[in-house]
């Protein structure tokens, strides 16, 4: 594998060297702007939308419709700077390597960490959240009650969180068996997450009162800015579109195409959703509820029901979050370790499935 004979740490990695070894490692290029766009929506809409309205609507009231907005106009600044970065260094990476190619080896190496731990962290906390959402689902609809022991994170007294772990093994499966494979199941999911929201969004409004607008922002300004703060986080994960540069059919156009539009198509949603949630429910009801959607279907528009294909949609939102985040890291720790910054030897491509050998590591130890 090719690595940098290079005099100190803050050599960078010219732009031309980054493709050529790129293309040397035969990663298969088979994902277009649809998957694209399908991975950084898998990635952005999870656990945010489905919790955050509870948590920062009790700042902003019903004024979160604004602080959607805020926070997605905020993000679409950093979406366009990793779309132009992404075009013009389509190599596995993210901003490891655009730090590599501008900054030098020293900063990349404590970028490149720092990405590998937080997908490495967002993998196991958002799969400890999907348990939850597991075992409530499956008490609501079948009556089967989990022990605490294989229901729960050692930290919060469990022994060892089956449903979690078996997420995380069969996310590493999938993405073990090919890229394509991994593309076309999130796109499913995908769409599955989208019919649902589409579904609360369509019964909520089938409740709506336009009287719950009236005291639009009752803590002003300030509220809706420490909301759009909260609501910030729910957007996280366009990023990882730029992690399958080196898959990418024509990254140059599919790229950008694939992280604006997953963020376009994500905010409409997020702010259609809080329309809606609001217009069915005061915002007073809504605050501080851990599940704000599957409330405001219960109580605001009268429907039991709904809120078990909520938990559904939560349940297969957080899933396609699992995968892609996966997906993000191994492709990140892949090119470290084709640069030399990490074991070489992992750096390996599989002849069959053409996804890197680090990801049978991460399918031996995964840890939620």
């Amino acid at each position: 594998m090719a690595t940098v004979t290079h005099p100190g740490p803050f050599v960078t990695k010219p732009t031309e060297q980054l493709i050529e070894t790129a293309d040397s490692t035969r990663l298969r290029r088979a994902v277009g702007a649809l998957d694209l766009t399908a991975l950084g929506i898998g990635a952005i809409i999870g656990t945010g939308i489905f919790v955050i309205i509870g948590e920062a609507i009790a700042d902003s009231g019903p004024a979160i419709v604004i602080s959607f907005v805020l926070a997605g106009v905020t993000c679409v600044f950093s979406a366009l700077s990793y779309a132009e970065l992404a075009s013009s260094i389509p190599v596995s990476g993210s901003a490891y390597t655009y730090a590599y190619a501008t900054m030098g080896e020293l900063l990349a190496w404590i970028i490149g960490w720092d990405l590998v731990l937080e997908y490495g962290v967002s993998v196991a906390a958002v799969a400890v959240g999907w348990g939850a959402y597991f075992v409530e689902l499956i008490d609501s609809l079948f009556g089967i009650t989990l022990s605490e022991a294989i229901s729960l994170p050692p930290g919060e007294g469990g022994q060892v969180n089956v449903p979690s772990f078996l997420l995380v093994l069969a996310a590493a499966a999938l993405l073990i068996s090919g890229v394509r494979q991994s593309a076309r199941t999130n796109t499913v999911m995908v769409i599955t997450k989208i019919v649902v929201l589409l579904f609360f969004i369509v019964v909520a409004l089938s409740a709506f009162t336009g009287d719950h607008f009236s005291n639009f922002a009752p803590h002003g300004f300030s509220g809706i800015e420490t909301a759009a703060a909260l609501i910030f986080f729910a957007y996280i994960g366009f990023d990882a579109v730029s992690t399958g540069s080196e898959e990418t059919k024509q990254p140059q156009r599919d790229l950008p195409i694939a992280i604006v539009g997953s963020l376009v198509i994500a905010t409409v949603l997020y702010i259609l959703v809080a329309i809606a949630a609001v217009g069915a429910l005061p915002a007073s009801d809504l605050a501080g509820d851990a599940a704000p959607l599957s409330t405001a279907l219960s109580e605001g528009a009268g429907i039991g029901w709904g809120a078990d294909i909520v938990s559904f949609g939560a349940l297969v939102a957080i899933s396609s979050v699992v995968l892609t985040m996966l997906y993000g890291q191994t492709r990140i720790a892949y090119s470290m370790c084709r640069d030399g910054l990490l074991p070489g030897r992992l750096s390996t491509v599989w002849e069959r499935t053409r996804t890197p050998v680090i990801l049978t590591v991460m399918f031996a130890c995964p840890s939620p």
